[in-house]
């Protein structure tokens, strides 16, 4: 699995580069952003692509996706 820190980041930096990571194939993806725009715009993209949220977490800060092709 490939993890992909953006926190503190701000869009469309994010998107891009999960974007990026979509489009070289990468079948399972750790995502770790902040909580804002960035966050609703990554789950966004994950809900308008072929993968699918496996898993969210959330705590005070940051929110955890793990996604999968499929």
């Amino acid at each position: 699995m490939i993890e992909l820190d953006v926190r503190g980041l701000n869009c469309p930096e994010p998107v891009i580069m999960l974007k990026n990571l979509i489009d070289n194939g990468e079948k399972n993806i750790k995502v770790i952003t902040s909580y804002g725009a960035s966050a609703s715009n990554i789950e966004r993209l994950i809900k308008n692509s072929k993968y699918k949220i496996i898993a969210k977490v959330e705590n005070e800060n940051d929110i955890i996706f793990k996604i999968q092709n499929g």
